[in-house]
């Protein structure tokens, strides 16, 4: 007696219009589901299992999935039940579809040997001076990191000799083995995944393929790097193994502390201290800048705070384009000690100057006056 099946699309939950997406995500939920290892002794859940799977190799191949559209089961496996008293793919093998979807669960898919592995990137720390985060610099790096053995070309065969195919993997870095209802794969135990055995390892490097050592790099730093920025180098990480593509060197950059200066993204602040004559009087003023000294106008009247701004004289952006200020902050200095005729001179002009000695002042206390009387 033929069975009539259920329809594809019905039996994994989805419209006929889901997307690749959609169908892989239903097969999955519904697989862990009635997984066989999670329903020991299930008849129906294994059964279950099975329809699913069988749906899911049609809907998830786009030319069977067309043809059942169109002729619905007869079209892809001639109208009949579960063929040869499991169920048919055809012609995928069923651990392709099961480490397609479970691959990440599972720890495997339907790897076909050995291949290259990438080496591990690198970090290098790397201080440098306010003046060279500024402007840029060149610096030589000492690196000490893995390099492929140049006595045996980074194969770990002893020169004149080569690996040979691993007899239990046969070269395919995986075995595999029965577990449950499933044939499952890990790597082989005797190669280690790598589809080779090395019977004669070279001298120098041991059989690894790698030896350490040091390397000397020419970085080259743009002007306007700030504390904690990340430069990267292609491919000057370690190396790879199996002939993988080597890793990235990620050189992070410490600015020191200045002296006078600091930093305030591309404008740079320098605090100078100048005499409560100076302040008064006014003063031509010598100023240093990351470029040297300049001469400043300080402006009769001048408070203690007040910025003065010196275009051009900061920092490069690091993008390349403009450039930030320099901001002087002048500090007015109160003498601490005065002989007596400055302070017979500083008592006179008090006397002469009367209310209008402190304007600002006089401006604070009247606001006090207004709220408080």
């Amino acid at each position: 007696m033929i069975l009539s099946k259920r329809d594809y699309y019905e039996i994994l939950g989805v419209n006929r219009n889901a997307s690749e997406t959609e169908i892989k995500k239903a097969y999955r939920r519904l697989a862990i589901q009635y997984h066989p290892d999670k329903n020991p002794g299930d008849k129906t859940a294994e059964d279950k299992f099975k329809e699913l799977s069988e749906a899911y190799a049609v809907l998830s191949d786009s030319q069977k999935r067309a043809t059942y559209d169109q002729f619905g089961h007869a079209g892809v496996n001639g109208g009949g039940g579960f063929s040869g008293g499991g169920f048919d793919f055809g012609g995928a093998p069923f651990e392709d579809i099961f480490g397609d979807i479970f691959g990440d669960i599972f720890g495997g898919g339907s790897r076909r040997g050995s291949r290259g592995q990438r080496g591990d990137d690198l970090r290098y720390n790397l201080t440098i001076s306010f003046e060279e985060a500024a402007f840029g610099t060149e610096k030589k790096l000492q690196l000490p990191r893995k390099q492929n053995c140049e006595t045996c070309h980074g194969s770990g065969a002893r020169p004149g000799t080569d690996a040979q195919t691993c007899s239990t993997c046969r070269g395919a870095g995986q075995v595999r083995y029965q577990q449950g209802f499933f044939t499952m794969t890990r790597p082989c135990p005797d190669c280690r995944g790598e589809g080779k055995i090395i019977k004669d390892p070279c001298p120098d490097c041991r059989g690894t393929g790698q030896v350490r050592k040091k390397r000397s790099l020419s970085l080259r730093v743009p002007a306007g790097v700030e504390n904690g920025t990340r430069l990267k180098l292609n491919g000057e990480g370690e190396a790879g193994s199996q002939g993988g593509p080597p890793g990235d060197l990620y050189v992070v950059i410490s600015v020191e502390e200045h002296p006078i200066f600091q930093r305030d993204g591309q404008n740079v602040i320098c605090e100078i201290p100048i005499s409560f004559v100076q302040a008064t009087l006014g003063c031509d003023l010598e100023v240093p800048t990351l470029e040297g000294k300049v001469n400043m106008k300080v402006p009769a009247g001048t408070q203690s705070g007040k910025v003065l701004k010196l275009s051009g004289k900061g920092i490069v952006s690091l993008q390349g384009y403009g450039r930030g200020d320099q901001l002087v902050v002048l500090k007015v200095e109160v003498p601490t000690k005065l002989n007596s005729r400055q302070r017979e001179l500083l008592e006179e002009f008090a006397r002469e100057s009367g209310e209008d000695i402190h304007p600002q002042g006089k401006g604070f206390f009247d606001k006090v006056k207004e709220l408080f009387d």
